[in-house]
């Protein structure tokens, strides 16, 4: 009753969003909800204030929080020319012509909330801030939904002119929308439990499109270091083909040093069963997820390779976050080089937007000759290990194992029982988070948040969005299990997770206070392959 009747005197109003404040909501993680044992009396870091420097690049900021940049207009000619901008992307995300694939379920979206709120109980974000008014899904979307009502008609155009003179749609509002709609980690909680359908994930994303495609408006993260620099580079983590190569031959050597085992990994083998395609996260963070698997693969018989073509080896696509054109071009360039070297399908590692971009999403796109067959990783390990095409101990595994469901790949796409059969197979002390599968709670990473580390968005990432996820890990395990002389596993089967849960780790000091370790599957399944010698999940490592 505190809380509520706080937040009610301090309560934000869609009306404010046009204020011409410099701040709107000032975040206090002391505001938040306390964490269990341990931590239930741990003096939490503060969210760092923006030095003065910083603090001037905003125009009108929403929360403190810089991310993602805007440009801040110096005269108020500039300002109506972005607002103009933003009006006529409003048009063209509302016309079938431009916006075939997701205009249905947008409208739908728009036109059938009934303000029942049920999505503010399921969205992690605005209970872990207190309820803040901000965080509330439907804030963003009633912004978005009242601009739209005054000026769309249905199919795209106006029913108003816009003028400067108008107060209901200032540069305050837009400039603040942009940084609502990069509040949401576009986990669709809040769709799934709504009555109505509504999906405000979906709205959040479609307005991160009109920033992208209509302003030149995004993160440099997902854009210009993201798709930008994979489409041209080969990997949005700046590897290049002939480094990838590199790395392979560092990796082959490695699988030597921990299992004795001598395996050249394949790469563009034409005429392969599987083109596996990982994230490029995991070259340069995670190598025994891809060593992992090329064990698994090399041990069961299986025909598979990768490519090293230009994108070929990278499966990120961080056009599924923010710009339909950006997806497009690296889908495509998957289905081009899956179809060079004529495998017979695809295979998506462990990695869940990758799985949604390119099965999901990218079901509009593959099509006619493009069209290859695609299949989750998490269905390729469960024919391996169930029907035993490779033999296991589960005793190897032997500790406490609790499973992170990445929301792409359950909630969006419903691969819940795979990973779960596997799981339940190779470890006897697995134990379910409550909730999990398609009610998971987002690892406070998504939609791109997990590699966004500039200026003070990682505080707010792991304080505010990941809170959930690290409250929801410390109660799968018990009191005597969080002891810190106890190894515990964090299965997360996701590379995006995994950077956003290591720096939550980091960030709670999870390895000194409770000795929490996370990594992949398919580490899980290379540790108790009795083919393997003992000991490839090296618990030191994770420190």
């Amino acid at each position: 009753m505190e809380q509520r009747l706080k937040m009610k005197n301090n309560s934000i109003k869609l009306k404010d969003i046009s204020k011409r404040s410099k701040q709107l909501v000032q975040l206090d993680v002391k505001d938040f909800p306390k964490l269990p044992y341990p931590y239930d009396d741990w003096e939490e870091p503060q969210i760092k204030e923006l030095p003065e420097k910083k603090r001037n690049e905003f125009d009108c900021s929403l929360d403190g929080i810089l991310n993602p940049p805007i440009p801040i207009p110096e005269t108020e000619e500039e300002k109506e020319k972005l607002v103009a901008q933003f009006i006529s992307g409003l048009q063209k995300i509302l016309s079938k012509e431009n916006n075939w694939p997701f205009l249905k379920p947008l409208m739908l979206s728009l036109d059938n909330c009934v303000k029942c709120n049920t999505c503010s109980e399921a969205c992690p974000a605005f209970q872990e801030s207190g309820c803040n008014e901000i965080y509330r899904p439907l804030f963003r979307s009633d912004i978005f939904r009242r601009i739209i009502n005054k000026y769309i008609k249905p199919g795209g155009k106006l029913t108003a002119k816009f003028t400067g003179a108008d107060i209901d749609l200032t540069w305050e509002t837009v400039s603040r929308l942009a940084q609502l709609a990069y509040r949401c980690t576009l986990c669709r909680r809040c769709a799934q439990t709504c009555p109505m359908g509504v999906d405000n994930g979906l709205i959040s994303r479609e307005i991160r499109k009109v920033f992208s495609q209509e302003m030149g408006i995004s993160p440099p993260e997902l854009h210009r270091d993201g798709t930008i620099k994979q489409l041209q580079t080969g990997s949005s983590t700046g590897i290049s083909p002939l480094a990838l190569l590199d790395m392979l031959e560092f990796m082959e050597e490695d699988i030597t040093d921990r299992t004795g085992i001598n395996i050249k990994i394949p790469f563009d083998k034409a005429g392969a069963d599987i083109l596996l395609i990982h994230n490029a996260g995991e070259f340069l963070s995670w190598p025994e997820n891809i060593e992992a698997f090329a064990i698994l693969f090399e041990i069961a018989g299986v025909s598979w390779t990768l490519s090293s073509e230009l994108v070929g080896y990278d499966s990120v696509n961080y056009g599924l976050f923010y710009d339909d054109v950006q997806l497009a071009k690296v889908t495509l360039k998957h289905a081009e080089c899956a179809k060079k070297l004529g495998v017979k399908k695809v295979v998506i590692g462990e990695c869940g937007h990758a799985h949604k971009a390119a099965m999901a999403i990218g079901d509009r796109v593959w099509l006619a000759e493009s069209n290859i067959h695609r299949e989750s990783c998490m269905a390729t390990m469960e024919d391996l290990i169930i029907n035993e095409k490779v033999m296991v101990d589960p005793s190897r595994n032997d500790f406490p194992v609790t499973m992170h469901d990445p929301c792409n790949m359950t909630r969006s796409m419903g691969i819940i029982e795979p990973q779960r059969r596997i799981i339940r197979k190779i470890c006897p002390q697995f134990r379910e988070m409550t909730p999990h599968g398609v009610n998971n709670y987002c690892c406070g990473g998504g939609s791109g948040f997990a590699i966004m580390q500039s200026h003070n968005f990682p505080d707010w990432r792991s304080s505010l969005a990941g809170r959930r996820k690290f409250r929801q890990v410390l109660e799968a395990f018990n009191k005597e299990e969080l002891d810190p002389s106890v190894n515990k596993y964090l299965c997360a089967p996701c590379s995006n997770c995994k950077g956003q849960i290591r720096d939550m780790l980091n960030y709670y000091g999870a390895w000194e206070r409770c000795h929490i370790l996370y990594g992949g599957l398919v580490e899980l399944i290379v540790n108790c392959m009795t083919d393997v010698r003992e000991g490839f999940i090296e618990w030191d490592d994770f420190h």
